[in-house]
């Protein structure tokens, strides 16, 4: 209540604020007359969109805009804040992987973000530049290298036995019933939190960092509204000012003794020490100046509580992406009895086929597997639209025939393009077939006679470092929970798909799934 309160009251006054500097956005507009073209005229309903963007969704606003302007249009979700759309899948094809350069940048932060990020010190808010590259580089080169999967391997196995174990609990204690929103979670984070600060974590550290993460992750929407004025919005939203600022310090309260513990263990071992975590390599990065002189710098136990945050946010996706997964398995049995079988194909000798894991090694072999996971991330995106991007070059960029001034944030409607029925044959069908080369309209043999070759990413490697690391998380959960058990809806509870925002579009109502051991259905 107290939300709608302060809602009514923002809207009001930011409404009176664009009408008394309509002139002034007339101006303005004229100026940048190479923008996309866009509802200029309703500018003074801008703030109504900045707060559909931050607490609800703008998704249906943005469609309209589509069919009046085309696949490229300008949204001003504030008089001084116009932000460029890219709703068709060449033009973004054109934007991101031909002319990546041009527009590899990110517009300026807004107040929350500063915050979180530690004044823009992580790879997500960054400008392009030296420190992004050092980063990214850091990121990429050292914990994400494939040379360090091997390294969590243990992690996985835990994070897999844990919820198998949870599941099995669940469905003794509730009749058979199980809700793994919670369970996936505990999972995700029991590797990320490894990966993060290391092999040697307790029980009660991962739960601490699992809680706080969860926290943040649901609220950390609700925070952009500070991007609106933030000293007029600070005013008018000032419990939850209070809620941010309480939650930063309560990352660096639980963060910072487990990255002074990494810092004490790195320097008892000497020159003899390896390894073992982000944090690890966090701590002996060494990173641009801001007053590009050439000389480095060691990175703030501040900043390094921003990389942390943001590497432990990949929790949100890849659980709502399981959970997805598993509630379109439960609903087709014809395409999770498929799946079955093409794990099975892959147990190795008695031993193996009796237990209920799945071996890492062969997961690259199971390409109906991985299907299904791609026709879950098409079907369910967790985000309905990238990171914004923004013009590289001083002067701007040219997108398909108009200029994007420095600054300005270009978005793209991942979402929709996943619905594209140019591309996607019944896109609202959940069919992996899709992803499999000469898979549309064929009868799958999973019997190991015939070879079924993937069709590749694409671009999507080079964009996003984590896909690799994030993918192998997906797999593996999956194929446990398909091998160990058989899922189906719950009588008379049919699986509702209704989605809701948080950080990432979630499941409104958490799976809720019967589940059967599958060696009691053999």
């Amino acid at each position: 209540m107290e939300d709608w309160v302060y809602y009514s009251l923002s809207i009001s006054l930011c409404l009176t604020l664009s009408l008394v500097f309509s002139s002034l956005c007339k101006a303005k507009a004229a100026g940048s007359s190479f923008l996309p073209p866009g509802p200029t005229s309703l500018t003074a309903f801008g703030p109504l969109l900045l707060l559909a963007w931050t607490s609800v969704n703008i998704e249906s606003v943005v469609r309209v805009a589509r069919s009046w302007y085309g696949p490229v249009f300008t949204l001003y979700l504030l008089p001084s804040f116009p932000v460029v759309f890219v709703a068709d899948r060449a033009v973004a094809h054109r934007v991101l992987v031909q002319r990546g350069s041009a527009f590899a940048d990110r517009p300026p932060a807004n107040f929350a973000t500063r915050i979180f990020s530690s004044d823009q010190h992580n790879i997500t808010s960054a400008a392009y530049g030296p420190l992004w590259r050092a980063l990214r580089q850091n990121l990429t080169g050292r914990a994400l290298h494939p040379s360090s999967i091997p390294r969590y391997a243990a992690a996985r196995r835990r994070a897999a036995s844990g919820l198998a174990d949870g599941i099995a609990q669940q469905m003794r204690s509730n009749q058979g019933v199980v809700v793994i929103e919670g369970l996936l979670h505990e999972a995700v984070f029991h590797v990320l939190a490894c990966m993060c600060f290391g092999q040697g974590l307790d029980d009660a550290a991962i739960a601490a960092v699992t809680s706080l993460q969860r926290q943040f992750l649901k609220e950390v929407v609700g925070f952009q509204v500070f991007g609106s004025n933030p000293k007029v919005s600070k005013l008018l939203f000032w419990r939850r000012y209070q809620r941010m600022l309480s939650m930063r310090r309560r990352q660096e309260e639980v963060f910072i003794p487990l990255i002074r513990a990494c810092r004490a263990r790195r320097n008892t071992y000497g020159e003899s020490f390896e390894m073992d975590c982000y944090v690890d390599s966090l701590i002996g990065l060494r990173i641009p100046e801001e007053d590009g002189g050439g000389s480095s710098r060691h990175l703030t136990d501040g900043q390094i509580v921003a990389l942390c945050t943001e590497l432990l946010s990949g929790d949100d996706s890849t659980v709502n992406v399981l959970q997805w997964a598993m509630a379109n398995l439960a609903t087709r049995p014809e395409i999770q009895a498929k799946l079955r079988a093409e794990i099975h194909n892959f147990a190795d000798g008695q031993v193996q086929r009796k237990s209920i894991f799945v071996v890492e090694e062969h997961l690259p072999q199971m390409p109906y597997l991985r299907a299904v996971v791609l026709e879950s991330l098409r079907r369910h995106p967790p985000s309905r639209f990238i990171l914004p991007h923004a013009a590289a070059g001083e002067n701007g960029a040219a997108l398909d025939g108009f200029t994007v001034p420095k600054e300005v944030a270009v978005n793209f409607t991942l979402g929709d393009m996943a619905m594209d029925r140019k591309v996607w044959p019944d896109p609202t069908r959940f069919r992996p077939e899709r992803f499999l080369a000469g898979g549309e309209g064929e009868d799958l043999d999973l019997t190991g006679s015939k070879e079924i070759k993937m069709i590749p990413f694409g671009a999507g490697r080079r964009m996003c470092p984590g896909i690799d690391i994030s993918l192998l998380h997906v797999n593996l959960l999956v194929a446990t929970m398909v091998r160990a058990f058989q899922w189906s809806e719950v009588p008379g509870e049919p699986v509702d798909f209704t989605d809701t925002l948080e950080l990432t579009m979630v499941m409104k109502h958490p799976l809720r799934a019967k589940v059967v051991p599958c060696h009691a259905t053999s």
